[in-house]
Parts: structure tokens; C-alpha cells; sequence
């Protein structure tokens, strides 16, 4: 008796749901258009943000570069550079030719290597003087990468490493990573950056060094990024 019961409860919410399910589909069919017109314009919609977007940085259009003239992808990280670049040279004293933007560096690692691109590097009298690593977010984390960075873009160790998340900085002594000063004002300007390599040797970086510090660079730059990160080339 009890597994009779049973059953008839089974088909009972059987019949139960049987019911919502045709009560749904009617309305479906009744108001299909516009659902369908809906799913179509949501779907436009999300293909257009794809498209609009660059890795995982979603593209606002194209802007000016400041440096270089150049057309290039507009995205809020590419604002802050922006506004960096124009700090350099609007308030700082930098000329334009002494600043190259998205510069090229290979990080090895045994057999696997990549092309990073550092965001700006200061040249004054034809040595790389000054080297500023822009990234969202905690700048104590980015310290160790930046200064490795500094010791592989010119076989030699640059002076003054900058990392700043566009709205902070600290500023680094590169052969021993001491933090300067802080804040974007404290950037060195172009005359003081002249007064300090004065007093620099330029030490080249062994070898051995070289390799270590490249495999720093790749461990904190290619493993911990995003696979979608076009900044990042893996070779």
C-alpha cells in the first residue's frame, strides 16, 4: 500500500512539473519575437564587446600616442602611461626623443622565453638611464621585477627604477632596490637624473647575473600572467 502511494506521488509531480513545463513553452511561442529579437541584440551586443576588446583590456577606440604620434589602442591602462609620459615631458623636462615607450626586453627561462615590453625607458647621453614599469594595482609586488628588468635592457644596471600604478610610485635605486622616495611628483626630473649618473659607474651585469635575473623576470612576468595578456609574446 505504502509503495503504491508512492508512485502515485511520483506521477503526480511528474504531471506537476509536465505542466509548468507546457504553461512555459506557451508563452515562448506566444511572445517568441521578442524574446528571439532580444537574444539576437544581447548576442550583437557581447560579439561587439569581444571585438572591442584588446587581451583583457577593453578597448575605449584609438588615441595619439604622446611620444611617438603613433595611433594606438585606447584603454584605461594606456590612459595612465599617457598621462605619465606627459608628466615626463610637461613637468619634468624630458625631451621626447629621450623617451621610448613599450620597449622590448626577452625574459629566458631554460627553454622557455617571451617578449615583455617595459613602458618607458629614459636615455640621456646615449646610456638608459631611468626605467618606469607601470602596472594596476600593488606596487611593493612589482618592485622585484622592475629592478630585474633594469639589469637585462642594457647589460649594464640603470640607475633609477620607477614602478607606479598611474595614481603612486616608488622610486628605486637599481643596484640595490632602495626605495628612493614615493609619490609620481618624486620622479626624477631630467636635471636630477643628470646630477645622479654623473656619479654612476653603469656596472655591467656577469653573466651569471644575467641569467638569474632573467629567470626572475619571467617567473614574475609570463608564469604569473594572464594567458590573454597581449603585452606578453611567449616565444
Amino acid at each position: 500500500m505504502e509503495k503504491t502511494n508512492f508512485w502515485v506521488f511520483v506521477q503526480a509531480l511528474f504531471y506537476a512539473f509536465f505542466l509548468i513545463d507546457c504553461i512555459f513553452l506557451h508563452f515562448m511561442f506566444n511572445s517568441g519575437h521578442f524574446l528571439f529579437a532580444n537574444h539576437r541584440s544581447g548576442l550583437g551586443r557581447f560579439n561587439k564587446a569581444l571585438k572591442e576588446t584588446q587581451g583583457h583590456h577593453l578597448v575605449l577606440g584609438e588615441l595619439i600616442d604622446f611620444v611617438t604620434g603613433e595611433k594606438i589602442p585606447d584603454t584605461h591602462d594606456e590612459r595612465y602611461r599617457q598621462q605619465l609620459a606627459r608628466l615626463l615631458v610637461e613637468h619634468k623636462g624630458y625631451l621626447k626623443n629621450q623617451i621610448r615607450p613599450r620597449f622590448e626586453l626577452r625574459a629566458v627561462a631554460e627553454n622557455e622565453q617571451a617578449i615583455l615590453k617595459i613602458d618607458f625607458v629614459v636615455n640621456l647621453s646615449e646610456r638608459i638611464c631611468m626605467i618606469i614599469k607601470y602596472g594596476p594595482g600593488s606596487l611593493v609586488t612589482r618592485h622585484r621585477p622592475a629592478l630585474a628588468a633594469s639589469r637585462l635592457v642594457a647589460g649594464y644596471q640603470v640607475p633609477i627604477v620607477v614602478v607606479t600604478n598611474g595614481k603612486d610610485a616608488d622610486i628605486l635605486e637599481g643596484a640595490t632596490g632602495k626605495i628612493i622616495s614615493s609619490g609620481l611628483e618624486s620622479i626624477p626630473s631630467r636635471a636630477t637624473l643628470v646630477q645622479r649618473v654623473e656619479k654612476t659607474d653603469f656596472d655591467q651585469i656577469s653573466a651569471k647575473q644575467t641569467e638569474m635575473e632573467s629567470r626572475i623576470l619571467y617567473a614574475f612576468e609570463v608564469d604569473g600572467s594572464c594567458p590573454c595578456d597581449d603585452t606578453i609574446c611567449r616565444l
